[in-house]
């Protein structure tokens, strides 16, 4: 850590004030900024060595404060508003040189539809199944549906069974698709 510039606060130390310590006063002024009292290493461990978290405290509080729930009862912030999912980072906050956190929040999927209808994960992946672009419309949809059936179905290709498992995701695709917003 870098040195504060500041002096040891115990009386008559003229070392540097490197670790810091709360306050005799508390943890905070009016602004809520926290302010501290800095130490060199030997009063700061002094310091620590006398440090009672209780000192002060009636039995009762004491009891309230070591009870097992202690702490649980205060309400949480949530933290991404609702519906919203996770936001991802912002991005000019730090610099991200290795793209470790940002690749994760790229979009590998299909672009969004130009008529600004909302596709899910399930709607992209549906399209990916089918071979479509993420604009295809209904009557695209049905066309593809169609030449994918007659490519995969037994009865249309000399009773050839080894496409079954590939018919079964196209018309899960497609039954998932012709019931989506995005091509109502």
């Amino acid at each position: 850590m870098e040195g504060t510039g500041q002096p040891c606060a115990h009386p008559g130390c003229e070392a540097a004030g490197e670790f810091r310590a709360p306050p005799l006063e508390g943890p905070g002024n009016a602004e809520g900024r926290p302010r501290f009292r800095f130490f060199c290493l030997d009063h700061v461990r002094a310091f620590n060595a006398g440090y009672n978290y209780f000192d002060g405290m009636t039995a009762e509080e004491i009891h309230h404060a070591q009870r097992p729930m202690a702490g649980w009862e205060r309400e949480t912030r949530a933290f991404a508003r609702a519906g919203m999912g996770d936001a991802g980072p912002r991005w000019a906050d730090y610099a991200d040189p290795l793209d470790a956190i940002g690749a994760r929040f790229r979009r590998t999927h299909a672009p969004e539809r130009t008529d600004g209808k909302p596709l899910s994960g399930e709607d992209r992946r549906s399209l990916d199944v089918l071979g479509l672009p993420a604009d295809a419309d209904r009557s695209a949809l049905r066309k593809r549906y169609s030449e994918l059936v007659r490519r995969y179905h037994p009865d249309r290709n000399g009773g050839d069974r080894s496409h079954e498992a590939q018919l079964g995701k196209v018309i899960a695709a497609y039954q998932q698709l012709r019931q989506a917003p995005a091509f109502a």
